[in-house]
C-alpha cells in the first residue's frame, strides 16, 4: 500500500471546465477568475476577492498596498512556510520574528505587545493560520487597534477555517489564501487575496495586473475597448490564468465534499490516537473551526514537554526521525509540520540568531509530524496508517 500525505480531489468536471478555455481563447483573467472569485467572496463573507498567481504574491500585493516599505517592521510568526517571511522582504521591510503557542502551532498573542510597543518601525502583523487553525485574531486585532497597526493575514492554509463564525482572512485588511496541491481547495498554483476595504481593493486589482486602471475582462465588455487603459501606478503581474480559475469553480463547487472528508478524517485521527502518549494531537480551541489543511502532531516519546529545553528537542528530534523513517519504510508519506524560519539560512545569517532565540518555533520544528490526510481516504488505508503508527512507536 502506498499512503501519499494528500491528494487534490479532481474529476470530469475539471477536464471539461480545463477545455473551455482553450476553446474560447480567454485564457488569463477572464470569465471563470471572475466567477472564482465572486464565489470566494460569497462563501467568505469578504466585500473583494482577488485571484493571483500565488499566495505568496497575494501576501506581497497585500504588504504594497497598504504601502508597506523599506524602514518599516512587519511580526511574523517564526514557525511558517518561509513564504510568509519572503513576501515582506520584496517591499524592503524588516521582518520581526514572533514565538508561537506550541499548543496551536500559531503566533504567540501574549508575545506581541512587548514587540510592538518599543519600536516605532513596526507598522503590520501578519498572523498565520497554520494547518487550517485559526489564530488568535479578536486579542491580534484589539492590539493592531491601540497601536494602529495594519493587519495581513497569512490563511494560506485558512480555507475553511472560523472563529465564532467569521471566515480567517476577514478580520485584518486583508486576507491571503492558496490553492497549491497541499491546500484543501486547488487549482494548482494560485491564489487569492480578500479585503472589505474599498482602496486596497482598487490598489490590489491595478497591482496585480502592472498597474492597469481596467483588466482585460473589463475592457473586452466596454465600449472603446481596442485602446490601453491608463497605468497609474508600478505594478506587476501576479494575474490568475483562466484555466486556474476554471479548477477554482469547481473546486468551489465540491467543497462541501472535500472539507467534511478532510474532517472526517482528522475526526478519525483525534479517536485513533488518543490512548498513545507519544503524540500530542492537534487543538481547536472553544468557538474555532478547524480546516485541517494539515493533521499535525507533536511527537513527545512520552515524555512531559511543558518546560522544553534545546537539549531535550534535539534528543526527541532524533526519535522523531526515526519514526518518520520507519513510516516511510511502509510507504507511508509524512512531513515536519513546516519550518521554524530562524533557523534557515538566509534569515539566520542575516540576524545572528541562535536555533532557541524562539524556542516554541524550534520545537515546532524538530517535533511536528504531519500526517496523511485527503478526503477519498479509504478505510484500509487509513487503518494501515494507524497500525503502522502503533507497531513504529514500539
Amino acid at each position: 500500500m502506498n499512503i501519499p500525505i494528500t491528494k487534490t480531489v479532481f474529476g470530469d468536471e475539471e477536464k471539461e471546465a480545463m477545455v473551455k478555455p482553450l476553446e474560447t481563447g480567454w485564457i488569463v483573467q477572464g470569465p471563470y477568475v471572475s466567477e472564482f472569485q465572486e464565489m470566494f467572496s460569497e462563501f467568505t463573507s469578504a466585500k473583494y476577492s482577488h485571484a493571483t498567481s500565488s499566495c505568496t504574491t497575494a501576501l506581497h500585493l497585500g504588504l504594497e498596498s497598504m504601502e508597506i516599505k523599506k524602514g518599516d517592521k512587519v511580526i511574523v510568526p517564526s514557525f511558517t512556510y518561509v513564504a510568509s517571511a519572503n513576501a515582506v522582504e520584496y517591499t524592503g521591510a524588516e521582518v520581526v520574528f514572533c514565538d508561537i503557542n506550541l499548543k496551536t502551532f500559531n503566533i504567540d498573542e501574549t508575545k506581541l505587545e512587548d514587540l510592538i510597543k518599543n519600536d516605532l518601525s513596526i507598522k503590520a502583523i501578519m498572523p498565520v493560520h497554520l494547518f487550517g487553525l485559526c489564530a488568535n485574531m479578536p486579542d491580534i486585532m484589539k492590539l493592531a487597534n491601540k497601536y494602529n497597526l495594519k493587519v495581513i493575514e497569512d490563511s494560506a492554509c485558512g480555507f475553511d477555517s472560523w472563529i465564532d463564525g467569521k471566515h480567517s482572512g476577514t478580520f485584518g485588511d486583508v486576507g491571503c489564501f492558496s490553492f497549491h496541491p497541499r491546500k484543501s481547495i486547488c487549482t494548482g498554483e494560485g491564489g487569492m487575496l480578500i479585503t472589505n476595504d474599498d482602496n486596497l481593493a482598487i490598489k490590489v486589482s491595478q497591482l496585480k495586473d502592472h498597474g492597469a486602471s481596467k483588466s482585460d475582462l473589463q475592457r473586452h465588455r466596454e465600449k472603446g475597448g481596442s485602446l490601453l487603459p491608463d497605468f497609474t501606478m508600478r505594478g506587476y503581474n501576479y494575474r490568475m490564468t483562466d484555466i486556474q480559475g476554471a479548477l477554482g469553480v469547481c473546486q468551489m463547487n465540491k467543497k462541501e465534499y472535500i472539507m467534511d472528508g478532510r474532517r472526517k478524517v482528522a475526526s478519525n485521527y483525534d479517536d485513533a490516537l488518543s490512548m498513545l502518549p507519544q503524540l500530542i494531537t492537534p487543538f481547536v480551541p472553544s468557538q474555532y473551526i478547524h480546516a485541517y489543511q494539515s493533521y499535525v502532531c507533536i511527537f513527545t516519546d512520552g515524555e512531559d514537554i511543558s518546560n522544553l529545553t534545546k537539549e531535550q528537542i534535539d534528543k526527541l528530534n532524533i526519535k522523531r526521525n526515526i519514526f518518520m523513517e520507519k513510516l516511510e519504510e511502509k510507504n507511508i508519506a509524512t512531513r515536519q509540520g513546516t519550518h521554524a524560519v530562524h533557523t534557515l539560512g538566509y534569515y539566520k545569517d542575516k540576524n545572528n540568531f541562535k536555533d532557541e532565540d524562539f524556542l516554541n518555533a524550534y520545537a515546532a520544528d524538530r517535533l511536528s509530524i504531519t500526517l496523511p490526510v485527503y478526503p477519498d481516504m479509504k478505510k484500509e488505508e487509513f487503518d494501515y496508517v494507524i497500525s503502522n503508527i502503533k507497531e513504529a512507536l514500539i
